[in-house]
């Protein structure tokens, strides 16, 4: 009988850190707006099937089947798919950590290659064990996540630091994912700050110093950026897009539209079309 047995070195037992928050599988069905989003925390996610494009602030990125994205907290970013090949991918989020990439950038895309298959599988089953919640499934995950950034280091040669959050601003980032989530809603100042258990006037101030701007400035410009995208790919009438982004009335959403984009909706509506032929 042949036996090959190898030695552990014991040379680096540090663990990477960070915490998972969640995983998520997502796919897409002609239901989700691509509006700018940030996270005050990492994001990493893996193109299960199909084609879109990733944008990262101001820049867009296609993306396909067996692409890997990672994107530091803070850094705003949206997916966007193909309507006929519609993406379906996994996504994890990691607290307190922060990639360090070549040339400073804040993202990486890159084929995941001949490592896809255990790349998924990491994925994939952390995905199972958050879902079933079985006996020591978070211990099951925290080692998994681990081995799946060991992975990744190999792969692209990055590098992470540990970068806990302020609490002050990961309220505030807390309550832009909240508006960002439920801007079609009816939401008052009164509703934000009860979901952040704030007094809504020290709400104002931390938001404003934080985000550049108020949390009700803040619903607009988001309900705004869901109303464009509705006109530019949908046929909507133009109540139907004042209704779906959330506004009260269609005179309301006439007034803030030509004030955030110097023209009418159905102007923007008009010029975007003549572009796109």
């Amino acid at each position: 009988m042949g036996t090959a047995r190898y030695q552990m070195e014991h040379t680096n037992t540090d663990t990477i850190g960070g915490r998972l928050l969640y995983i998520s599988h997502s796919k897409y069905e002609n239901d989700w707006p691509s509006l700018l989003h940030t996270h005050p925390f990492s994001e990493l996610f893996m193109v299960k099937s199909g084609r879109g494009s990733v944008q990262i602030e101001d820049a867009e990125y296609p993306v396909c089947k067996d692409d890997f994205v990672i994107i530091n907290a803070d850094v705003p970013h949206t997916e966007k798919s193909s309507a006929d090949m519609p993406l379906e991918y996994v996504t994890i989020g990691v607290e307190d950590l922060r990639f360090s990439f070549d040339g400073e950038k804040e993202h990486t895309i890159f084929s995941s290659g001949t490592q896809q298959g255990s790349l998924l599988f990491y994925m994939n089953t952390m995905l199972h064990e958050m879902k079933e919640k079985n006996t020591d499934y978070e211990n099951i995950c925290r080692n998994l996540l681990e081995v799946l950034l060991i992975t990744l280091i190999r792969r692209i040669h990055f590098t992470f630091a540990a970068a806990p959050s302020s609490q002050v601003s990961g309220e505030c980032l807390k309550l832009k994912r909240y508006i960002e989530s439920n801007y079609m809603h009816e939401l008052t100042l009164d509703t934000l700050a009860e979901f952040t258990h704030l007094n809504k006037f020290y709400l104002v101030h931390a938001f404003t110093r934080h985000c550049g701007c108020s949390p009700i400035q803040y619903l607009c410009q988001v309900r705004i950026q869901a109303s464009r995208e509705l006109l530019a790919n949908t046929d909507y009438s133009i109540a139907q897009v004042a209704q779906s982004s959330g506004f009260s009335s269609q005179s309301y959403f006439a007034q803030c539209f030509q004030k955030s984009c110097g023209m009418t909706a159905s102007a923007y509506r008009k010029s975007h079309r003549n572009c796109g032929q």
